[in-house]
């Protein structure tokens, strides 16, 4: 049906529910003469008369009480279904899905985003927790989460935390045991707790700086896990050392649960960035994850 069509089957309806071409042109707020030309032009395209008028009042014909019958109560549901979209608009509701690493999980998005869901309990959340560098578009997740250095040019990325720093820590027992490297070639002689990569497989190498010196180590240890949580839950039981960073080993090493060494090695990354494809329309709750993730320096 063309759009024409549409809006002249509206200005029949109007009429015949006004009973009046005077009433029901103010009600479209069109002319009286420009809404006679609709009805007359529909009658024409159809080859019937629908309305009946006399100088006192206008009444369906028996086609147009079969037109106004049938169309009629579609034309309701279509403005019904309208008036819902726009209800949506004012009251957000979809599900946003979202994969990220697990410390990102639990140190970014539940605490900023536990807010958003008590204010708007017609949004869904979910969170995906992984390592690997995620094709959010193949695998329809609509953001996804990483270091910012990480995150494909082709994305829109926005900023939702501060520089990284990296850690190498262990418990105060371990040192007990065993002296603290002074180098990170020195690590090569320390059970080291490591982190393995499912992305690519191979263990996360150990990097540090210093100056314009730059090094990767590749420890060595008995235990390796696929969870940052895990790898410095192994370093606080003082099995041996972790490299992790400030987001989650800061407040171990201030309390005295951890001990930080090489801190004049230590690096500095760019820090976590909500990333998405620049060709796509965002959807209202979408949008409001990423405002309140957005960091605010």
């Amino acid at each position: 049906m063309s759009k024409e069509n549409i809006g002249d089957l509206l200005a029949l309806v109007a009429v015949v529910r006004e009973g009046s071409f005077t009433r029901a042109a103010a009600t479209l707020g069109i002319s009286q003469s420009g809404l006679s030309h609709r009805i007359r032009a529909l009658e024409s395209r159809m080859g019937l008369r629908l309305l009946a008028r006399t100088t006192r009042s206008v009444s369906p014909t028996e086609a147009g009480e079969r037109v106004l019958r049938t169309v009629a109560p579609r034309l309701a549901e279509i403005e019904e279904e309208l008036k819902a979209l726009a209800d949506l608009r004012d009251k957000p509701a979809g599900t946003v899905r979202i994969t990220a690493t697990d410390v990102v999980a639990d140190t970014l998005l539940w605490p900023r985003l536990r807010p958003l869901l008590a204010e708007y309990p017609d949004i869904r959340l979910e969170i995906a927790t992984d390592y690997r560098l995620t094709d959010i578009v193949e695998n329809r997740f609509d953001l996804g989460v990483r270091g910012g250095g990480q995150v494909a040019r082709d994305m829109i990325a926005v900023r939702i935390a501060p520089d990284i720093r990296r850690m190498v820590v262990g418990a105060p027992a371990y040192f007990e045991r065993h002296p603290a490297p002074q180098t990170p070639e020195d690590l090569l002689q320390h059970n080291c707790v490591s982190l393995r990569l499912l992305s690519g497989g191979g263990l996360y190498a150990w990097e540090f700086r210093q100056g314009e010196r730059e090094l990767q180590v590749r420890v060595d240890g008995q235990l390796v896990f696929n969870n940052s949580y895990q790898v410095l839950r192994a370093a606080l039981d003082g099995v041996g050392l972790a490299f992790s960073t400030d987001t989650i080993a800061a407040e171990h090493v201030q309390a005295g649960r951890l001990t930080e060494v090489l801190r004049d090695w230590s690096i500095v990354v760019p820090g976590y960035h909500l990333y998405y494809p620049n060709r796509r329309q965002l959807s209202r709750p979408t949008q409001l994850v990423i405002d309140a993730l957005r960091h605010r320096s």
